[in-house]
């Protein structure tokens, strides 16, 4: 099994973990954001999942306006493009200068 059918076959499922991933840490963050606003508290048992979810939506953050600098030199839109390297992550970025690579000069 070769790199070429490793990317084919995980990729995809990695695509919508994160997407479901980063959904599930915004709705957590916005319950966050509420409890906060109405002097609630969530459980203590969430601070570690909270924690995560901050990072991974920081990180994710970041990779989104990378890939919206780089789009527009990749030929892509670059809102449209950073919004999706946001929800997929990293496999954004790689599909991003993957393409790239291929386009003759």
């Amino acid at each position: 099994m070769n790199l070429k059918d490793i990317k084919e076959k995980l990729f995809p499922i990695i695509k919508v973990i994160s997407i479901v991933a980063i959904a599930t840490a915004i709705g957590l963050e916005l319950c966050n954001i509420q409890a906060l606003t109405t002097n609630n508290h969530l459980p203590i048992i969430l601070n570690p999942v909270l924690i995560i979810a901050h990072l991974a939506l920081s990180a994710h953050f970041i990779e989104g306006i990378i890939a919206a600098c780089y789009a527009p030199g990749k030929n892509h839109q670059p809102i449209q493009y950073g919004i999706y390297t946001f929800f997929v992550g990293t496999i954004g970025l790689l599909e991003l200068f993957e393409n790239h690579s291929q386009i003759p000069d």
